[in-house]
């Protein structure tokens, strides 16, 4: 949470796109004995993994190595499975939010009423996580403009101005 040019509150969890994949690559693995990797993983995010219910359930064919057989395998999975395989990493990230907004200064509240709040990152494109947190909080939340390079190009632009960095860090 950031106002007047400093760092009001702030939380860091360690889950985040990785952590998606680890748990499509763990659900598909328990439930249909398929060994699938990291990067067949994120496909399955980016194509019909999704944080809240899409208007149409959406399928995809994944490709991997049957641990029964030992041979590869073909399955059909579609979106509602794989949200409910991303539950446990999306249920952190909201409950994070959460805290930080129970923690927040009342005086900022209104701004974050007015203003909501901005998610940046790569897994912030998850389909529907913003409509999941605006359901939650009950606030605009809206996804950063090139939310990838949001984070990189912010500390760019902080490390440029670094007098100012240093008056807003926390000590």
């Amino acid at each position: 949470m950031i106002s007047l040019a400093g760092i009001v509150m702030s939380k860091s969890i360690r889950v985040g796109g990785d952590k998606m994949d680890e748990a499509i690559v763990q659900h598909i693995k328990r439930k249909y004995n398929l060994l699938i990797g990291e990067r067949t993983a994120e496909e399955i995010k980016k194509s019909i993994g999704s944080a809240y219910p899409l208007e149409e359930v959406l399928t995809i064919e994944v490709k991997g190595r049957d641990l029964v057989a030992g041979v590869p395998k073909t399955l059909t999975i579609n979106s509602d499975e794989i949200r409910d395989a991303l539950a446990e990493p999306v249920n952190a990230i909201v409950e994070a939010v959460r805290v930080v907004l129970e923690r927040t200064p009342p005086e900022l509240s209104a701004d974050i009423v007015d203003r909501g709040i901005v998610l940046s990152g790569g897994g912030s494109q998850l389909k529907n996580l913003d409509v999941l947190l605006r359901e939650e909080t009950g606030l605009p939340v809206m996804v950063s403009e090139n939310p990838q390079l949001a984070v990189v190009l912010g500390t760019g632009k902080a490390l440029d101005e670094l007098k100012l960095l240093k008056e807003v860090t926390i000590h």
